[in-house]
């Protein structure tokens, strides 16, 4: 006669289940911690979103324009990127525990959103020898910077450096004078030296970014200089420093600024320019910087790196203009108004742009940002034929020294 099984022990039954819920739980742990830290792209698609302009106390509602809707964003595939960019942007626990400054004991070190969207370049940008030099990559840099990924990434390489790097000549000589073909590392321009770069106006066809600014002796030589003309669209530094008191404007920047010809301007002057550039088929933060003024790398996409009402006075020539997207535009106008102080003065030189945008976009536009107008003056923008119906704006704007928010 066969006996019963004895049942099994109530304590082993319990040890399972013990077991199963610890590992279910850490298990979930591990799921909400790396989707939540994981620099590892996942598909996302964000909602379409309409800005308008809002209404301000001194622009009736009807006057403002409605802006473009942003892009709808696509899903982005599940792509693994590079370790080093992992390094960088993943939690970075502070030595010394919690800071209350941060709110946490740990850091994520910045870049721009758009980075992982672009998995191809961002994955060679940051594929490199730890420790080692870092790959000749300027052009792949400048193509991520332009998408928006802004601030790029930091990187544990040394850049290039020319082989037989040169001094650069003393101040105020380095203003007027070419700097040396040996302090610029050339692989990523057309040009291989300055005296092709100067030349390229009589030589080349093609269209460049600013394509006689390095001609010192050229055009640079006259600007913002000479005597002022009543209802020209050239404002000289001279006409416009005079609008504020002697000595009150001493620290500005330059958006866009070519080869910084208006910092040089200014120090000419005693007042401290900073100048940003991208280098669009030329070197233009390595030659702004052999003239002895201050370069600043990035596009017009970035918040400007400056602190609330600190600045005397922003210029910018052309480069802001109806290329922009309306939206941005409006963004960008309110980042430049911030960082002015009161009493600052924007000085906007040849906006351009088509027809009527003027005064259906772009005077409702500027009206809402609040700055005074000191100086405007609008004329035909002729060079590539009157038949574009093309506009220039020259502006001199004031932030109210009171009541300015």
């Amino acid at each position: 006669m066969e006996t019963a099984p004895k049942s099994s022990s109530p304590f082993f039954f319990n040890l399972i289940f013990v077991l199963v819920l610890i590992s279910s739980n850490l298990l979930t742990y591990l799921i909400t911690t790396t989707s939540f830290f994981s620099p590892t792209l996942t598909a996302t698609t964000e909602k379409t979103l309409t800005i308008t302009t809002p209404p301000t106390k001194d622009v009736p509602e009807e006057d403002l324009i409605p802006l473009e809707p942003s892009v709808e964003t696509k899903p982005t595939p599940e792509i693994e990127l590079a370790s080093e960019f992992q390094a960088l942007t993943s939690p970075q626990k502070l030595p010394l525990g919690f800071n209350p400054n941060f709110g946490a004991d740990f850091l994520l070190p910045p870049v721009g959103r758009p980075c992982s969207q672009f998995p191809d370049e961002l994955n060679m940008y940051m594929s490199y020898k730890v420790n080692g030099s870092c790959p000749d990559d300027e052009l792949l840099a400048q193509k991520l910077l332009l998408k928006g990924c802004e601030p790029l990434p930091r990187r544990r390489c040394r850049p290039a450096a020319a082989e037989e790097y040169a001094e650069p000549f003393p101040v105020p000589e380095s203003y007027w004078t070419t700097p040396p073909d040996s302090s610029v590392v050339w692989t990523a321009y057309t040009c291989k030296n300055y005296t092709c770069l100067v030349n390229r106006r009589r030589n080349q066809k093609a269209f460049d970014d600013c394509k006689d600014c390095f001609d010192l002796q050229g055009r640079e030589k006259d600007r913002w200089v000479g005597p002022s003309i009543e209802g020209s669209l050239d404002f000289s530094v001279d006409e416009v420093l005079a609008v504020k008191k002697p000595g009150t404007i001493r620290i500005g920047l330059d958006i866009g600024g070519g080869v910084a010809t208006f910092a040089v301007r200014m120090k000419e002057r005693n007042i401290t320019i900073v100048t940003t550039s991208i280098n669009l088929n030329g070197p233009f933060n390595n030659f702004i910087a052999s003239r002895g003024v201050i370069p600043l790398y990035m596009t017009i996409s970035q918040r400007l790196p400056f602190f609330d009402n600190t600045l005397d006075i922003v210029h910018s020539m052309h480069v802001l203009s109806n290329w922009i997207p309306t939206t941005l535009m409006h963004f960008l106008f309110f980042d430049i108004y911030r960082v002015l102080r009161p009493g600052g003065l924007f000085w906007l030189d040849h906006f351009f742009c088509v027809g009527d945008q003027l005064e259906q976009v772009y005077i409702p536009l500027i009206d809402s940002i609040g700055f005074t107008k000191v100086k405007w003056v609008v004329g035909k923008k002729l060079d590539r034929g009157p038949e574009l119906r093309e506009m220039y704006l020259s502006a001199l704007l004031e932030k109210p020294l009171k009541n300015s928010w």
